[in-house]
């Protein structure tokens, strides 16, 4: 059980009112299911929120996240996995690092961030399944696929933003060459469509489509047992159309760089991605480039600090298309500090700062920063249901 306050100096982001500050309390209960057997493990995750606004009442909200994980292993090498994520949430910021997505070094390449309207509903979900089969003492390969969808119920709070929805699959290769240096191949094929929030206030927008086919080789190194390195890179294909322009598609060279420090006390993951995208929000391709870093430090064994900082840019490969958008850029960081009242008490204070430019989208352009200062109280305990 989470209760969490908090202080925004920017709650009506879109509106064409000044900037208003409020206190916000958010209710965050959870309740997870974790068994595992020989063969088996099933993860379940429910938590449903709800959030209140002390004086802009019309915001308040009831929020919900789902998890389902499952993982079979059909043969002693061979590992299927299910996967799908709910989502309903009316303030991104109900989360420690809600803008960064630094990768663990060796991960395949996530979807970059793109255009955050932070106080508005949205609905998205996740699907995804694979399957990993391990054919030598150093050698594995897998595929899998994946669907995702994400919606503002709300137009007038996502006034100028992009409805999306992809799907695509990938398969991979990967070989050991020591116990020091991996090295492999992935091939992924992804196809998006957005569609305008409000139809009505955007006659000029039409759907787009995006696909994109990458090739990415990696190598990744420990350097030592808790230091690692990953690189990968390789040609990535796109082709967009938007009626009734004429359709968009050229090679473009995809790049991925982390690093990985890990030891009994720190954490550090830091990741830097240049690839063609669609999933930032509004219509066409861009040229995205993110970079990201998170780091937890345990100073004492009740006192543990952290924090995580983002940079993107995006770059629009399609500005012949109908209401096409520049692009722009966004900046966000947070700092925390938590303590440990008792096994299964925590307190969290923190404090974050968004930053958007994003030339045409009302949803952020009128007030493009927002800060936030926050405290948390965490109550968690487990208990075994049954042998």
């Amino acid at each position: 059980m989470i209760f969490n306050t908090a202080y925004n100096d920017n709650v009506l982001q879109g509106g064409s009112d000044p900037p208003a500050g409020d206190v916000i309390y958010s209710f965050l209960p959870t309740i997870t299911f974790d068994q595992t057997t020989a063969r088996q493990h099933l993860g379940l995750l429910l938590s449903p929120g709800f959030t209140i606004y002390q004086h802009s009442s019309s915001l308040n909200a009831a929020d919900l996240n789902f998890a389902l994980n499952y993982q079979y292993r059909l043969t002693q090498h061979t590992t299927v996995s299910l996967n799908d994520s709910f989502q309903k949430s009316s303030n991104v910021f109900n989360q420690s690092y809600p803008f960064s997505g630094a990768t663990i070094s060796g991960s395949s390449q996530s979807l970059p961030p793109g255009v955050i309207a932070p106080y508005a509903s949205q609905l998205s979900n996740t699907a995804n399944g694979g399957v990993s089969y391990q054919f030598g003492y150093n050698s594995m390969a897998g595929a899998s696929g994946i669907i995702t969808e994400s919606n503002y119920p709300n137009p007038v709070q996502a006034a100028g933003l992009y409805n999306s929805n992809s799907g695509g699959g990938s398969a991979f290769y990967n070989q050991r060459l020591s116990n020091a240096q991996y090295i492999g191949l992935t091939y992924q094929y992804l196809r998006s469509q957005g569609d305008p929030v409000d139809p009505q206030t955007n006659p000029t927008s039409a759907q787009s489509e995006v696909q994109t086919q990458t090739l990415l080789p990696f190598y990744t190194v420990y350097l030592n047992p808790t230091f690692s390195l990953s690189f990968s890179g390789g040609p990535q294909y796109y082709s967009a159309t938007q009626p009734p322009s004429p359709s968009v598609h050229a090679w473009f060279p995809s790049a991925m760089a982390s690093v990985g420090w890990q030891t009994i006390h720190t954490n550090l993951v830091a990741s830097y991605s240049r690839t063609i995208t669609a999933a930032v929000g509004l219509p066409g391709a861009f040229n995205s480039n993110n970079a990201n870093a998170s780091a937890r430090w345990q100073a004492t064994r009740a006192w543990n600090l952290g924090g995580a900082a983002s940079y993107s840019i995006n770059k629009n490969v399609t500005p012949l298309f109908p209401a096409s958008n520049p692009g722009g850029h966004s900046i966000s960081g947070s700092v925390t500090v938590q303590y440990s009242l008792s096994e299964h008490l925590k307190t969290e204070l923190g404090y974050t700062h968004l930053h958007q430019s994003y030339s045409g989208i009302s949803a952020i352009s009128t007030v493009p920063n927002t800060n936030r200062e926050f405290i948390s109280i965490s109550y968690q305990f487990t208990r075994p249901v049954g042998r």
